[in-house]
């Protein structure tokens, strides 16, 4: 999604090759979100591009009614009084719940959870209409997408940069950008750039079939701990134990000590049969040291474009974030969707 996003943003002004080292696009983290758009999730500083990019995404069809539920045990009505404090003074709409309404939405649900903040403008997004979108926009404005096109090496040369590809194929390229999710601070090695600490972490998720089926409006299950969230999809379960694990950048599978930890989780917080696990995948999130993503020219390499660091929110902060990393890398004024953004927020001077 990074590097698609991009794209389409820069390729109508500039001659634009994406490399992508799998055998198609979106074959690691994009094509394994959970696919909703929640305007709190990452945190307060995130929030300003998850609400510049969610007007654009609903106007464009690619989100869908859906809602977030916060649920709490008595234990932890602390961290959901925070919660409440902190992202009520964004702007952003939340409803307490009580047992009453918690039941309503989510039958099954155990005693012990007992109290609730709703987010009711919480969204599905149709992820791979939204990546499909961004890969029309950049191959119309003439971009040169390129799959199985890992780089083997990076040279600095005095017109910029020398790519050499795992088939032995050359480019040369003004400016080089580092969308490479995982992979961000293996490509600037690569390239002589002092890597900035980027972490990928493993994200578990599995389908399940479970009895009673989970109702089709039922809303995003967040535990306020950040112990698992579980949705509806198409008739079936989508559960996640929340894990963050850190790993080498990889092609990331699940492990059985995850998997048993979400059932356990899941079965802890609603009643549920659990007829079946149908498939279980991971994807990595990676994370800047301080979990904010990095948009911007290296400060000590001009011709080096850092755009990675996106964490788990970096699909639905893409309309935003592309918009703002064109506009950096290309030198272009602010419009109305990132009038309000701070670019130095998110820009890699701050690591020194």
């Amino acid at each position: 999604m990074a590097g698609a996003s991009l794209t389409a943003e820069v390729a109508p002004h500039a001659r634009v090759l994406l490399l992508e080292m799998e055998d198609a696009p979106g074959y690691h983290a994009t094509g394994r979100s959970a696919a909703f758009w929640v305007e709190s999730y990452g945190g307060p500083q995130v929030q300003p591009l998850t609400a510049a990019s969610g007007g654009w995404l609903n106007e464009a069809g690619f989100l869908h009614d859906r809602g977030g539920l916060n649920i709490a045990r008595a234990d932890q009505r602390g961290l959901l009084d925070a919660f409440e404090a902190e992202f009520s003074a964004l702007g952003i709409r939340l409803e307490r719940w009580d047992r009453a309404a918690m039941e309503q939405a989510v039958p099954g649900l155990r005693a012990e959870w007992v109290d609730a903040i709703y987010e009711p403008d919480s969204k599905d997004i149709d992820v791979g209409g939204l990546h499909a979108h961004f890969l029309a926009r950049a191959r119309t404005a003439g971009a040169q997408p390129r799959c199985r096109s890992r780089l083997t090496a990076l040279e600095r040369v005095a017109s910029g940069w020398s790519l050499t590809l795992v088939d032995g194929t050359q480019y040369t390229a003004s400016v080089l950008v580092n969308a490479a999710g995982a992979w961000a601070d293996v490509v600037a090695g690569m390239a002589g750039v002092r890597p900035l600490g980027i972490q990928p972490y493993r994200r578990t998720m599995l389908q399940l079939r479970t009895e009673p089926q989970p109702r089709a409006d039922m809303p995003v299950v967040l535990d306020i701990g950040g112990s698992f969230y579980f949705k509806p999809e198409s008739g079936r379960l989508w559960l996640s134990p929340h894990d963050e694990t850190p790993s080498a950048p990889c092609d990331a599978a699940p492990e059985e000590i995850d998997l048993a930890q979400a059932i356990d989780r899941l079965e802890q917080t609603v009643d549920w049969r659990i007829a079946q696990l149908e498939h279980k995948w991971a994807g990595l999130r990676s994370f800047a040291p301080d979990r904010l993503p990095i948009y911007g020219f290296d400060p000590r390499n001009r011709g080096f474009f850092w755009f990675a660091g996106q964490g788990g929110f970096g699909i639905q902060t893409a309309p935003a974030a592309a918009r703002l990393a064109g506009q950096l890398l290309l030198n272009l004024s602010s419009d109305d969707m990132t009038r309000r953004l701070d670019p130095a927020l998110y820009s890699p001077a701050r690591f020194g």
